[in-house]
């Protein structure tokens, strides 16, 4: 699947990273890319909300660290998500 088709998909995994500080984020967005990599996933969204950008930011920096992940972008709809293209097993 494209990453620019996940809008036709009805049910995306989602982790919501409102409240989360810095290091927390991080942790939870590693988390989450290995628990979908055992489920099969293969298109995630990351809600890190608008605000000042620093969770998007870390999100964005996690994301191009992580070898599990193929591709990200935000979303066409709102710019406090950010699509992830993870590698299937």
């Amino acid at each position: 699947m494209n990453i620019d088709d996940y809008y036709l998909l009805s049910n995306i995994p989602s982790l919501d990273l409102h409240g989360y500080d810095r290091e927390g984020a991080r942790v939870a967005i590693n988390d989450f890319i290995q628990d979908n990599i055992v489920q099969k996933n293969e298109i995630i969204e990351i809600i890190h909300g608008k605000g000042e950008g620093i969770i998007k930011n870390v999100t964005r920096e996690v994301l191009s660290k992580n070898k599990y992940v193929l591709e990200f972008k935000s979303s066409y709809f709102n710019p406090g998500i950010t699509i992830v293209k993870i590698k299937k097993n």
